[in-house]
């Protein structure tokens, strides 16, 4: 049987440039009207018994080729269990070889987190006691995005992820928080529901996810710089939540991502912003040591760089919601690569370790809810 590719469904992203036998020379296509591209997913087909050969021979031009050495590409027969295949990149060629046990055969940047899948989520936490379903307004594809809120308290609490839409690590770790935050008999779940209301997007770009994208919109807009000035035109998935974080105040934010570079789980703040506040860095610093000391998987010595005073970039929402709101807020950044504080020869840094980071935010979020101011400081 003649071994091929596909990559029509949902957020499937390559293009065979050619073939010979069980090689195939690759390309992943760009983010719709940008130049963005490293997100790739497809399936391969009638290679059982076979090893085959997979070289992407634009990764050098991607995005973020820093990306590229010491990264390893996810592979899966049954789109559960995702494992790490044999990668390497050499002459700004990514290339995967693969002993098939299948005649099907899926790989993927990262594991995908599909549109369906979001719908099932939302479906299930929609339907639990105490939660309220809303959908905030429409992309640009004419998709929901769809809004969840949970909790009786003061402290208004806002996580959303999956601006860049390639990131689909950033919803598996939705998937654990909302998990965790809605069981019941989670005693943890219990006090933040008393004492907080969450407000919840679980994912930011329901149309760059569905068509492949790694960081832009159906019009190849990045959401993480639109903030400052979102229009109905270029960005109403940021249009709708910022109006309605207006309506609710921030007090604590979570911008959930991955990286493509840096090989560790870490936070990034605000530092820079002009209405930077000492109380809302303290708080920041408590939240990021809480976390630190709560899971191993996390750390604090790699990450970006901070800004300098007054220097902060507020296109980004982190630093937009921290101005604008006097919010604790901040990114929380997975690898795409393995987390090398924890490696994990198999599996790398994977969707369960996702959803457990997710849990584990919720669990240093509740030692600190009583610091939280229950009033949003909004700047005049």
């Amino acid at each position: 049987m003649t071994a091929h590719i596909s990559a029509a469904f949902d957020s499937g992203n390559i293009r065979v440039v050619r073939q010979d036998g069980d090689t195939f020379d690759l390309e992943i296509v760009q983010d719709h009207q940008s130049d963005f591209y490293q997100w790739f997913h497809f399936r391969l087909l009638g290679a059982k018994g076979r090893t085959v050969e997979l070289r992407i021979v634009n990764a050098g031009t991607s995005a973020y080729p820093l990306g590229w050495p010491g990264y390893r590409a996810r592979w899966s027969e049954d789109r559960e269990d995702w494992r790490l295949a044999e990668t390497d990149y050499a002459g700004n060629v990514l290339t995967i070889r693969h002993r098939c046990e299948s005649d099907s055969v899926w790989f993927a940047y990262f594991a995908p987190y599909s549109m369906e899948r979001h719908h099932d989520l939302v479906a299930t936490i929609a339907g639990m006691p105490g939660v309220t379903y809303g959908s905030l307004g429409q992309t640009l594809d004419g998709q929901e995005m769809d809004y969840l809120r949970i909790g009786e308290g003061r402290i208004q609490v806002w996580l959303y992820a999956r601006q860049h839409p390639g990131e689909s690590m950033a919803e598996w770790w939705m998937e654990g928080a909302l998990g965790r935050l809605t069981d019941p008999a989670d005693p943890v779940a219990r006090v933040l529901r008393r004492e907080a209301t969450f407000h919840i997007v679980p994912n930011m770009n329901p149309d760059g996810s569905r068509r492949g994208h790694l960081r832009t919109n159906a019009v190849g807009v990045n959401l993480n710089r639109e903030w400052h000035e979102p229009t109905l035109e270029r960005s109403p998935e940021v249009l709708c939540v910022r109006n309605k974080m207006d309506e609710t105040g921030v007090d604590f934010a979570m911008d959930v991502h991955g990286d493509e570079a840096i090989p560790y789980v870490f936070l990034a703040g605000f530092e820079g912003i002009p209405n930077w506040s000492d109380r809302q860095g303290e708080l920041y610093a408590r939240f990021r040591e809480t976390l630190a000391r709560r899971s191993p998987d996390f750390q604090v010595e790699h990450g970006y760089a901070t800004a300098g005073p007054g220097s902060a970039n507020l296109t980004m929402s982190t630093n937009q919601l921290a101005n604008r709101f006097g919010a604790v807020a901040m990114t929380l950044e997975m690898p795409f690569k393995d987390n090398d504080a924890l490696p994990d020869a198999d599996f790398g840094w994977s969707a369960e370790r996702s959803m457990q980071m997710g849990e584990d935010c919720l669990g240093a979020l509740h030692e600190m809810i009583g610091a939280l101011s229950t009033k949003t400081a909004r700047p005049e």
